[in-house]
């Protein structure tokens, strides 16, 4: 993974480096611009984000706190009305009082009237007496109600609560006969003060439209949705009947679960994503009913104002880059300007035009860079003259040169002086090198005939090797396996040099280690086959490719050198077309070239070529 990167950087850099001066300048304006303001941006708006949130978060909050309190200041008072009984003794009287007379009638009726007005939301009031009579007061708008229908069900919630109050959460009512109304209701069993029996149940039934305006508030100010469970989970009210608005009635319930599996605390918030929206939930619970205010804010209309200054920001992050990038377009220009007339005129020079100027307007160093390439073009007028002078004083000495050239033998006795004058100073590398140099120049050089044998050609690569190995000490090794009845037959001179050559320095000179260089022959078909092989870096399948292609059609290619082509050449034309050499090679394994030469049972005299 690091190399990757490393390579990335690398390839990053390149791209930089090769681009023209005046777009390095611009990007690297445009850089030191973009990203500080981009990172301001980016902090300023994670900044705001965080802080809206918060703020939303803490007025939710303190909204559902406030509403969570207010019903239970509600309902405190409602339980506070259901001991009310206990303090009026003709109500005492009345629920012991097995026969109802007018005077029942018209004291129950009364009081029971001053309990329906102590609420405007109550909408009607019952009081059981010991013996299962129900007398009730109800708002004008109700005709008829239907307490037998609850009757059970009051008597049974009564019993488990005992003497203290308790709270039917959100049911329906019957009225009118066909009218259905929600209401909670709280409820209370009456006991007598002298001899503590029960003696009948007070109950109070409240329109749960209470509970709109104390929610409505909250979604105003919070605008999100806001609904009340009791402490079974049951749901109480919600604004638009729903947690999140606009969906079935099955996900609805599906949604308030989840939505309470996450209340673990008195008082907290928290993030849920409900039907593909995130929602930002607070929410209170309540000590005295247990009963859950939570309202549900969609993340989007929180972050409206946040996403509107966002793109605000980024608008204007955009309209300050394209501004540096026109800034920086104008002073690259203005800078690079100088240097693209210095390129052209350096292109004009090239092509041998001398008579350039650079006319430079101010003293910087692209201004000294001018001055300087205006004296760099004297000067070389000047050498030019001076060349031209040269030229023609040394023409008359390379005529006698031709005419008189030095014989060889004038080099060959010179080196044996220096190798002489070696060997008296006890250096016997130099003497070495010396000599094997001579007798490289001697086979290279004096030997004019075309043929040698192949035992000739092979002690001039032995020689050859033994240059390379004082130049390279136990840096490769040379394997000569080639048969007897190979050694006498005819080549051109000069082949398995260039071949070992070409395998030294392409294919062992840079491998680790030591390396092995053969040389092998056998016979095919009456031709006599020689394989120089190396266990070299080798080349990769293009390269081999394109090498043996270059080989084939004879056509210049700068990759490879001249040294196996102009053996391939050489060969073809002494042997045909259908000869010459074979290269094959793997990466990493080693390279093989393979020559043929015709006629194996040809008998030559080593004496022809000595």
């Amino acid at each position: 993974m690091l190399s990757y990167i490393r390579l990335t950087l690398r390839k990053m850099w390149l791209f930089l480096a090769n681009l023209p001066m005046e777009r390095k300048l611009i990007v690297i304006f445009v850089f030191l611009i973009s990203l500080p303001i981009t990172y301001v941006s980016y902090l300023s708006s994670r900044s705001m984000f965080n802080s809206v949130l918060v703020n939303a978060t803490d007025g939710a909050g303190q909204m559902t706190s406030n509403a969570s309190d207010t019903i239970d200041r509600y309902i405190a008072d409602l339980k506070r009305y259901t001991a009310l009984p206990l303090y009026n003794t003709d109500v005492q009287v009345y629920l012991t009082q097995q026969n109802t007379d007018w005077e029942k009638n018209t004291g129950m009726a009364m009081f029971l009237s001053y309990l329906n007005h102590t609420k405007e939301e109550i909408i009607a009031v019952y009081l059981v007496d010991q013996y299962g009579s129900v007398f009730y007061d109800k708002d004008a708008g109700i005709n008829e109600l239907y307490p037998e229908e609850r009757l059970a069900k009051w008597r049974t919630m009564s019993e488990d609560a005992g003497a203290a109050p308790v709270i039917q959460g959100r049911h329906t009512i019957r009225t009118n006969s066909n009218v259905h109304k929600e209401v909670f209701s709280v409820l209370r069993t009456i006991n007598s003060v002298s001899t503590l029996q029960n003696i009948g149940i007070l109950v109070f039934d409240v329109d749960i439209n209470l509970f709109k305006g104390i929610i409505d508030p909250v979604n105003a100010v919070t605008q999100g949705n806001t609904f009340i469970v009791d402490n079974n989970g049951d749901l109480i009210y919600a604004s638009e009947d729903s947690a999140v608005p606009n969906l079935a009635a099955d996900t609805q319930t599906l949604n308030t679960k989840l939505l309470l599996q996450r209340v673990n605390q008195q008082q907290d918030h928290f993030q849920i994503d409900l039907n593909g929206q995130s929602y930002l939930a607070v929410y209170t619970v309540s000590k005295q009913t247990g009963w859950t205010t939570m309202v549900t804010i969609p993340l989007t209309r929180i972050l409206s104002p946040v996403q509107k200054n966002r793109n605000t920001l980024i608008l204007t992050t955009l309209i300050i880059i394209a501004f540096a990038l026109f800034v920086a377009t104008i002073i690259s220009h203005a800078l690079t300007k100088p240097l693209k007339s210095l390129v052209r005129l350096m292109k004009r020079v090239q092509h041998g035009n001398l008579d350039v100027w650079q006319h430079s307007k101010y003293n910087d160093e692209i201004g000294m860079l001018g001055s300087h390439f205006n004296r760099m073009i004297i000067r070389i007028k000047d050498l030019l003259q001076e060349v031209s002078i040269t030229e023609k004083r040394k023409q008359k000495a390379d005529m006698r040169a031709l005419q008189n050239q030095i014989n060889p033998h004038f080099i060959y006795n010179t080196l044996e002086s220096i190798r002489m004058l070696a060997e008296s100073n006890d250096d016997p590398r130099v003497a070495k090198l010396t000599y094997l140099l001579g007798l490289q120049m001697r086979y290279s050089i004096v030997r004019n005939e075309e043929a040698v044998t192949i035992r000739q050609e092979l002690d001039h690569v032995r020689n050859y090797y033994q240059l390379l190995e004082i130049r390279f000490p136990d840096k490769f090794r040379l394997n000569i396996d080639v048969p007897d009845e190979f050694l006498h037959l005819s080549v051109i001179k000069l082949v398995f040099q260039p071949i070992v050559e070409n395998a030294v320095f392409h294919g062992l000179d840079q491998k680790v280690g030591l390396g092995t260089l053969s040389i092998t022959a056998w016979s095919e078909h009456g031709d006599a086959v020689f394989c120089v092989e190396d266990d070299g870096i080798g080349m990769d399948e293009a390269t081999l490719r394109s090498l043996n292609n270059s080989l084939q059609t004879g056509t210049d290619n700068e990759r490879f050198g001249i040294g196996l082509r102009n053996v391939n050449e050489r060969i073809r034309l002494h042997y045909g077309s259908s000869f010459g050499l074979l290269v094959e090679s793997e990466l990493g394994i080693g390279t093989r070239v393979t020559l043929r030469i015709a006629d194996i049972n040809a008998k030559y005299s080593e004496d022809e070529f000595i």
